[in-house]
């Protein structure tokens, strides 16, 4: 059974930076695309940032050019470094890994989430 696995979130000032990482466990084959979203109460999920297997990525608006996404295939992990957190990044940062099966069919996988908290 796949597994997503998250680590990394917690509590920092304005301004500062935090790195979340996520590993996937259960499984022999290589994810197409990983990456993050995020939810706050009351809203829906939405996309931070998502990497292919050819290294490209895509971002949110309100994250681009402050955080980074990267993707290793090998391992099957994929981290977010993020860097001038404001309270607005505040939410549950959850991994999403999606795959296509033997049949051609996209399959997703989700973490448990992880809290990030931007406050001073």
């Amino acid at each position: 059974q796949v597994q997503l696995v998250e680590s990394g979130g917690g509590l920092v000032q304005p301004g500062e930076s935090l790195r979340l990482s996520c590993a996937a466990s259960g499984t022999n084959f290589s994810f197409n695309y990983m990456g993050w979203y995020r939810q706050t109460p009351g809203n829906q999920r939405e996309q931070v940032a998502i990497a292919d297997s050819n290294g490209r990525a895509n971002y949110a608006d309100s994250v681009a050019g402050r955080f980074t996404v990267s993707k290793d295939n090998a391992k099957n992990t994929v981290s977010l470094q993020m860097n001038t957190l404001r309270p607005e990044d505040t939410a549950v940062y959850y991994c999403k890994a999606d795959a296509l099966d033997a049949m051609g069919r996209w399959i997703d996988y989700w973490g448990q989430g992880t809290q990030v908290t931007v406050s001073s």
